[in-house]
């Protein structure tokens, strides 16, 4: 089962797979960083470390069932003219509950809006178990799409858990800088906040049946971030606040 890894295919394959996994891993990183952030700073790196491990579990455990997950492309009823699978559900849910969630959190951004620290902190009413069962339950939905792209692009199982246990482990050796970083700077946590609706979004046209391709969106996301890199940077040089 291993000798497929010191090939010069499973290598690339390895490879390949393994920069795809943390680049459909940034949105799911976002999240959790985001969502933690409702927690009090104290259980913040907990919650993130244990959001990414429960995505690794998640994901491994989708592997073990990998015939079933194919099988969640049937369709199970027809509404419309458009069919509905099993998997059409999962992401059409998961898109409505970024979206719900993205959009209160911006709304919550815009009402705290020039509050203090000590404000804020008594805003903070999201418990443990809450915020954990929302990461998990977005792990889920991420881990579909996860494990239907490596199946697309790899066949054997060792390559695809191995890929998403390197992922997973650079997302959390990252993860907390992440978070530090959208934190200190409102513009930026506002966009990834966006991001979030405009993937939400997308998981709802794909359940759909209304396919894009995910280049364009991962460019534009790219995009927009690189745009307010310089943003940030021009209000540094021009001593602005925000």
């Amino acid at each position: 089962m291993f000798d497929v890894l010191f090939t010069s295919e499973g290598i690339i394959s390895l490879l390949t797979l393994t920069a795809l996994e943390i680049v459909l891993g940034i949105d799911n990183v976002i999240f959790i960083s985001i969502i933690a952030s409702r927690l009090p700073a104290a259980q913040q790196p907990t919650s993130r470390r244990v959001g990414l491990l429960s995505a690794l579990v998640v994901r491994l455990l989708l592997l073990m069932v990998v015939q079933w997950i194919i099988g969640l492309n049937a369709d199970l009823f027809t509404f419309m003219d458009i069919g509905f699978s099993g998997k059409d559900l999962i992401l059409i849910a998961g898109g409505l509950f970024l979206i719900a969630k993205s959009t209160s959190e911006i709304h919550a951004k815009m009402e705290h809006a020039g509050k203090t620290e000590d404000e804020l902190k008594n805003t903070i009413t999201a418990g443990f178990m809450l915020v954990m069962a929302q990461i998990i339950f977005v792990d889920v939905v991420f881990s579909f799409d996860s494990i239907l792209t490596a199946i697309g692009l790899v066949k054997e199982i060792i390559i695809m858990a191995i890929a998403i246990i390197i992922s997973i482990g650079v997302m959390i050796a990252f993860v907390n800088q992440i978070s530090e970083y959208v934190e200190r700077h409102p513009t930026v946590k506002m966009l990834a906040l966006s991001f979030l609706i405009m993937i939400g979004v997308l998981l709802v046209a794909e359940g759909l049946d209304f396919h894009f391709p995910k280049g364009y969106v991962y460019f534009a996301m790219a995009y927009s971030f690189i745009v307010e890199l310089l943003n940030i940077r021009l209000r540094k040089k021009s001593g602005a606040k925000f």
